[in-house]
């Protein structure tokens, strides 16, 4: 899964900036298979043992931090990963298939899912009782009139 992605270097001595998927991050200090391992950590720079120049930094742009699944936190029951919902197939109540997902966002008012429907259109609705009832880990049941907004 990942975590966090290396957005660029900050100073001289190696250090990274990330853009965190995650407020946890600090829990963590092995990535990517053992490559990299953090030895400091403030907010979101962080410096790994495996990097110390400005040139090693900048090279890590764009880098996925990732680790793997069964390493993360388990879950409570109103919980979910990002990730678990892309590429669910959508489907209406009545079962009818509707397209999937393909990604989720959060714009600071709660997880808004963004739906490819069968005609290729991309549509955005929030993720709450009313537009998405139900889904479990093989399909996603989504109000009709939430996918034609």
């Amino acid at each position: 899964m990942t975590l966090a992605v290396v957005v660029g270097a900050h100073g001289v001595g190696g250090a990274v900036k990330l853009k965190l998927f995650t407020d946890d991050i600090g829990s963590y200090r092995t990535f990517n298979g053992g490559a990299l391992t953090i030895t400091s950590m403030r907010g979101n720079i962080v410096n790994f043992h495996q990097v110390t120049t400005r040139d090693a930094a900048e090279a890590l742009r764009g880098t996925m931090l990732t680790v793997p699944r069964d390493a993360l936190s388990a879950l409570a029951d109103d919980e979910y990963y990002h990730a678990d919902l892309i590429g669910l197939p959508v489907r209406t109540p009545d079962g009818t298939p509707a397209g999937r997902v393909v990604a989720v966002e959060n714009f600071g008012a709660g997880d808004v899912i963004e739906v490819e429907r069968l005609d290729g259109r991309l549509v955005m609705l929030p993720l709450i009782p009313a537009a998405v009832p139900d889904w479990d880990a093989e399909r996603m049941v989504v109000d009709p009139a939430y996918l034609n907004a």
